[in-house]
């Protein structure tokens, strides 16, 4: 059971507590340094995040967000956009997956207009204000000023208005089957919405609930068919409309500076849930107090990690970042009548006890999200697991990508990397057996979609290596991930004491990723069942044998066996070269497979690093591999490059998709000095920290301690480490390391010592080196 009561007393505390002892001035918050347009600066033909202005809690079941873009665009707001049409509460993690459960709200004055292009309204950064607890615009075609700030499931509305005889609230419950109710005398509207694009049960609805401060002088309702343009000849003086894409259009005077105030929530339950999650989460509490409570939310959160000793621009850079971090997975559960946790399972539609969690894509979120929350949120991440349990019994499989369902989006069996990291890294609270079983079944069997289970498998299992001529697309990427995923469940395995015979067999099959490698030419490459190589192939060949990436990007991707890759090259040098002619290659490009240069070719060419494509995930790993093949000065050297050249707080501040918060992510563990190369083994391979000095508060009362005092843009390089005032030897650290609370001490220079930390006991974890 939760009270919510009592957890915002405690963030308060928490806020409270870190900005007095740590911060110089008391009156910093936070979410100052954020800025939630990072990203917004973007195309279907170029992503700088492909994100939108999040106006949410942490993982909040909903966010809310100014819409430019129509109804239905998976680019809802975009920051060259001049107009807004809506402000709707949304679910969205990517616009390549699009939105669901949307509605809007939106205020207007004078002539009343309903139809969406002809309602939006001129507006200008210069007078729009986007923090994660607060948003606020001026829309000038009405001389109305909204301002939202949300809850976890709710929000407040305000909206300013001038002296008009004509001032009006419209309700959008958006196309796809939608319902409004204006109940007059209560002064509030009521309906569901059910707009998706997938990944839900017959019987999904998003029911919410609307409560106003003012009488309604006039109240109409629209309904239109589908592929009918809405008008206003739709408008009728009905309380209650039902259909294709419905709305509510309240009207009334009012002063000049007139505030009017709307209280919302939501629910996948029902509306008398809906209301509940209102009464619990807003009940009587001012725009000003559910303001506060975000903002306190959130500080607490930011002010886990402080930063000290770079610039205005660079805590900006991070604080934005970290905030991406903690929006992905949201919470797709409610508390009812009992204060129980229970959901509504976009699995079998029904209601159920238990948490559940949803807008996550593995393939994205294995690399770098997991893993931070490994260390900074054990306890939020047992509740994740809890809800993994939970897909798995209600749906037969485990969410590789979830939105709210299974989707069909990306590739492999990621779940397994994240499910052993938090189990061998002794988080607990779930049923590790159940999934144990599922990532066991993931291991045989396709799902059903081709991104669930594991597409390929019986080839897989058999030959080791998925073909490339027996109709499994993205073969070789497969074969990789799903190599990484099998060390994943053997190490598990190993820790919960399965047979020895099932331990050696995902052991065994770990290595099949050298089934994928050509020693002839030094690259990943497509085989065919009998055995010999494609002959498509070229090394800059997006696609194909390969997802996203080119050979360029997936040769790295051997993430549990660095050592063994370079055996496969003939020797660390070899790989190393070959790693350092990523940057120096001409960045060309085979986009045969594709048709068309997709985007995340052009956000490679316009990186101007040669084959290196940050903006997307397979490669963001590969300068960490530099601890392992003697020369960790050079992922100092590149870390630090690609934070200062690819980010910034700016609205093209990301490259690539940002993804569930993976490319962020990978800015604040390189920010912090070290990146989780390889989940599961609970190594942390070094990089070049950003900042003076950092701290990191953990959930256990321990706080780690990472100082660089003489950092500087010109002093990239580790020098020399010393852990708790002793020398420290290691191009990695561990998470033994920072639960305790350890105090790490590197030494900048401007010149790399290309003599530190490169002996084979100074490499991290690497298969092939087990018995070293």
């Amino acid at each position: 059971m939760r009270i919510d009561n009592i957890f915002f007393l405690l963030f308060v505390a928490i806020t409270i507590s870190v900005q007095s002892q740590n911060q110089e001035n008391t009156d910093v918050s936070y979410v100052d340094y954020v800025n939630p347009l990072v990203g917004s600066d973007s195309s279907f033909e170029l992503s700088n995040g492909n994100t939108y202005p999040a106006i949410a809690t942490p993982w909040g079941m909903n966010f809310w967000t100014p819409q430019t873009g129509k109804m239905g665009n998976g680019w809802g707001y975009t920051y060259d956009a001049h107009k807004i049409r809506g402000f709707k509460q949304t679910h969205q993690p990517s616009p390549w997956i699009n939105d669901y459960a949307a509605f809007s709200l939106f205020p207007e004055t004078g002539d009343l207009k309903i139809n969406e292009d002809e309602r939006a309204s001129w507006f200008s950064h210069k007078a729009e204000i986007s923090q994660p607890h607060y948003y606020k615009v001026y829309l000038a075609d009405y001389d109305v000023t909204t301002e939202i700030t949300p809850t976890e499931r709710g929000a407040q509305f305000q909206f300013t208005f001038p002296e008009s005889d004509n001032s009006h609230i419209l309700v959008d419950g958006f196309f796809m089957g939608s319902m409004v109710k204006v109940i007059p005398e209560e002064r509030k509207i009521i309906g569901y919405c059910r707009n998706n694009t997938g990944g839900v049960p017959t019987n999904f609805h998003n029911y919410f609930v609307i409560h106003f401060d003012k009488d309604f002088e006039t109240v109409q309702t629209w309904k239109s068919e589908e592929n009918s343009k809405v008008e206003n000849s739709h408008l009728n003086k009905k309380l209650e409309a039902e259909g294709y894409h419905v709305g509510a259009a309240i009207s009334f005077k009012t002063k000049d500076g007139e505030i009017v105030n709307a209280k919302v929530a939501s629910s996948f339950i029902s509306l008398e849930q809906a209301e509940l999650n209102l009464s619990r989460e807003i009940g009587n509490d001012t725009f000003n107090e559910t303001k506060a409570k975000a903002e306190a939310t959130w500080n607490a959160e930011l002010g886990r990690i402080e930063v000290e000793g770079g610039t205005l621009e660079e805590n900006r850079t991070f604080y934005t970042a970290l905030y991406r971090v903690l929006l992905f997975p949201r919470k797709f559960y409610e508390l009812d009548a009992n204060n129980d946790i229970v959901h509504y399972s976009p699995y079998n539609g029904q209601v159920l006890p238990g948490y559940m969690f949803t807008d996550n894509g593995f393939w994205d979120t294995f690399r770098a999200v997991f893993p931070f929350f490994t260390i900074m949120y054990p306890e939020y991440l047992s509740e994740v697991m809890q809800g993994l349990v939970n897909t798995y019994n209600e749906s037969g499989w485990l969410p590789e990508w979830a939105s709210p369902g299974h989707r069909d989006c990306m590739i492999g069996s990621n779940s397994a990397i994240n499910i052993a990291d938090a189990y061998l890294r002794g988080i607990r609270g779930y049923d590790i057996e159940t999934l144990y079983e599922a990532i066991v079944k993931n291991s045989n069997h396709k799902g059903p979609v081709s991104s669930v289970g594991r597409f390929g498998a019986e080839h897989y299992n058999e030959l080791g290596y998925i073909p490339y001529d027996v109709g499994v697309n993205e073969n070789a990427a497969r074969t990789l991930e799903y190599a990484f995923a099998d060390w994943s469940v053997s190490q598990l395995g190993e820790a919960l004491n399965k047979p020895q015979s099932e331990i050696d067999l995902y052991k065994k099959r770990s290595l099949n990723y050298k089934n994928m490698f050509d020693p002839e030419i030094g690259f990943m490459r497509g085989k065919n069942e009998d055995g010999t190589w494609a002959k498509t192939f070229t090394p800059d060949k997006w696609g194909d044998a390969f997802t996203e990436g080119s050979s360029w990007h997936w040769t790295w991707c051997v993430f549990h066996d660095p050592i063994g890759l370079a055996n496969s090259f003939g020797g660390i040098d070899k790989m190393r070269n070959r790693l350092d002619e990523v940057f120096t290659a001409a960045p060309t490009f085979n986009d045969s497979y594709y048709g068309q240069q997709i985007h995340e070719i052009t956000e490679m060419l316009v990186g101007d690093m040669g084959q290196y494509a940050h903006g997307n995930q397979p490669i963001q790993h590969a300068i960490y591999l530099y601890n392992w093949l003697g020369e960790p000065w050079k992922a100092q050297e590149h870390a630090r490059n690609i934070m200062n050249k690819l980010y910034s707080s700016a609205p093209d501040g990301l490259c690539g998709d940002e993804d569930n918060g993976q490319t962020s992510a990978w800015y604040v563990f390189s920010a912090m000095g070290f990146y989780p190369v390889t989940p599961g083994t609970g190594e942390y391979a070094l990089g070049s920290p950003v900042f003076k000095k950092i701290k990191m508060h953990l959930q256990n009362g321990k706080t780690v301690e990472i100082d660089a005092s003489n950092n500087s843009k010109d002093n990239i390089y580790i020098n020399g480490i010393s852990k708790d005032g002793k020398k420290y030897s290691k191009s990695y650290i561990t998470y033994e390391d920072l639960m305790n609370g350890s105090n790490f001490s590197f030494e900048m220079k401007d010149q790399p010592n290309k003599k530190l930390n490169t002996s084979k006991s100074s490499r991290p974890y690497s298969m092939s080196s087990e018995n070293k």
